[in-house]
């Protein structure tokens, strides 16, 4: 017996990045989220740079990630805070992600960060098909989850082991090492961007802070004075 059903005529394919949509109209919930992940990305380009020499990886900023096709397409995506993927094209088919579709590419982050500016439970919410711990955990699989407070100036990693998010314990540094990347997640106070907080921030597998480009260029001319150079000059 046969079956009178053509794939090739009779499927509709599901949707790519460029027809779902890229946002579900929400705000940003507060000022300190731009700049937090602007501090994570730029300090740790060096990292992924010398782990992608072919530049094969992306990160999403607040961006969507379709797990599921539902009506209206939105409520089928999580939208991370700040994600990484490891091992995909910068560009699709030299287009900008509107979105991450996982459907479309298959390799799940390898880790998503939320920025919680509640109390952290709706970062916790386990409800199945509408939680985003459960999301993460049971649907998308990054291999690290963490939720940022910086209310707490506090983070709580996850590391999905056998298909469950494990709480991790931090270091004698109280730092929590993301392996993988060989760098470490922890709370820095200090001011960034005009603004004194407990930012999350990545440091390497010896305790060293893993610093911005602004970061390294003030180092850089402070050395530079050291030795009596004017850097102007």
């Amino acid at each position: 017996m046969t079956s009178a059903t053509n794939p090739s005529t009779d499927l509709t394919p599901f949707p790519d990045h460029t027809q779902l949509p890229e946002s579900d109209g929400t705000f940003v919930k507060n000022f300190q989220e731009h700049p937090q992940s602007i501090l994570i990305t730029d300090s740790i380009k060096p990292v992924l740079q010398k782990r992608h020499p072919d530049g094969q990886y992306c990160i999403g900023q607040d961006s969507g990630i379709y797990w599921r096709m539902t009506d209206p397409p939105e409520r089928g995506a999580a939208a991370p805070d700040w994600f990484y993927v490891p091992n995909v094209p910068p560009l699709l088919y030299g287009q900008t992600r509107r979105s991450y579709v996982l459907w479309q590419e298959f390799i799940a982050p390898l880790i998503v960060l939320e920025f919680a500016s509640g109390d952290g439970s709706e970062e916790r919410d386990k409800t199945p098909w509408t939680g985003k711990f459960w999301i993460y955990e049971q649907v998308i699989h990054p291999a690290f989850y963490g939720i940022y407070e910086v209310t707490k100036a506090s983070v709580e990693v996850y590391h999905l082991i056998e298909g469950q998010y494990q709480l991790l314990t931090a270091n004698e540094r109280g730092h929590y090492p993301i392996t993988p990347l060989e760098v470490e997640l922890g709370i820095w106070q200090g001011q960034y961007q005009n603004i004194e907080l407990p930012w999350l921030r990545w440091w390497d597998l010896q305790g060293n802070l893993l610093l911005t480009g602004e970061e390294r260029a003030d180092r850089l001319i402070a050395q530079l004075r050291s030795l009596g150079v004017e850097p102007e000059a």
